[in-house]
């Protein structure tokens, strides 16, 4: 074979991610100019991997880059410097209308605000996605239906934002984020506007979405939502400060610290 046949062939070997991964950031910076010649390193040096069907919480104190980090994994940023690929496909190169299709394909985000439209019934919100890639009509509709049934909602399809619960809002936002059968749920402090009570029903469905075999990057300041998660990457001053499983996973087969 050829010399240059096999350069070329490492040099995409060298390219390409691991196999079983849904993401993976390598040597990920992201560093915001703010003026006078300052800049502030919003992340440094982040190397990270995540495999189908994780459930991985991010943690940090503000200023930690939990938010920036999250913004780079939905596609609503581009890195500095580094490389990102998510579903095997390199998202870092990508342009905003490259980047757009991946969103809408590839991430279902759920957001702590909810983001549902006002005047639009909990059917309507769902189906966005679906009409965003054009999706046709009867499937948008039967795809969104089945979206709200699966998160209890099959009583409240035709109720707008202002006639629900937080809960029942939120569940509505998860329905959105899954319609499109996502590679990843990336969700933003999912509970933050809502109660304990209501927050441990929202956790949980959290907990049935993964046993479903879905992929969870769940985004988070406090302590107690992560352990939902079974492994907890912790940030601070844009790098990983720790990588372990979760305390209620700590220790089970299958949980082992994460390089």
């Amino acid at each position: 074979m050829a010399l240059d046949s096999i350069s070329s062939e490492e040099t995409v070997r060298q390219a390409a991610p691991p196999n079983g991964h849904v993401i993976v950031v390598e040597d990920l910076w992201r560093t915001y100019d703010m003026g006078s010649e300052q800049q502030v390193q919003a992340l440094r040096g982040i190397s990270l991997s995540i495999r189908h069907n994780e459930y991985v919480a991010i943690m940090g104190p503000s200023g930690s880059g939990k938010s920036t980090l999250m913004n780079l994994i939905g596609c609503l940023d581009t890195p500095s410097k580094g490389r990102y690929w998510l579903n095997g496909q390199l998202v870092s190169e990508l342009d905003d209308d490259e980047l757009a299709r991946i969103r809408n394909k590839e991430i279902g985000f759920v957001f702590q605000t909810f983001n549902l439209l006002a005047r639009a019934t909990s059917l309507h919100n769902v189906e966005l996605p679906l009409i965003y890639n054009g999706t046709p009509s009867a499937e948008r509709i039967a795809r969104a239906k089945q979206a709200l049934t699966d998160v209890g909602l099959e009583s409240r399809m035709s109720h707008k934002p202002n006639e629900l619960s937080g809960g029942q809002r939120q569940r509505v936002a998860i329905a959105r984020a899954l319609v499109n059968r996502p590679s990843i749920i990336l969700a933003d402090e999912p509970t933050g506007n809502l109660d304990s009570k209501t927050g441990n029903e929202i956790m949980a469905l959290f907990d049935q979405l993964h046993a479903q075999g879905n992929t969870i990057v769940l985004v988070t300041h406090e302590a107690d939502i992560a352990e939902y998660a079974h492994r907890v990457v912790y940030l601070r001053d844009g790098q990983i400060a720790s990588d372990e499983p979760s305390k209620r996973f700590r220790g089970q087969a299958g949980f082992e610290r994460r390089d």
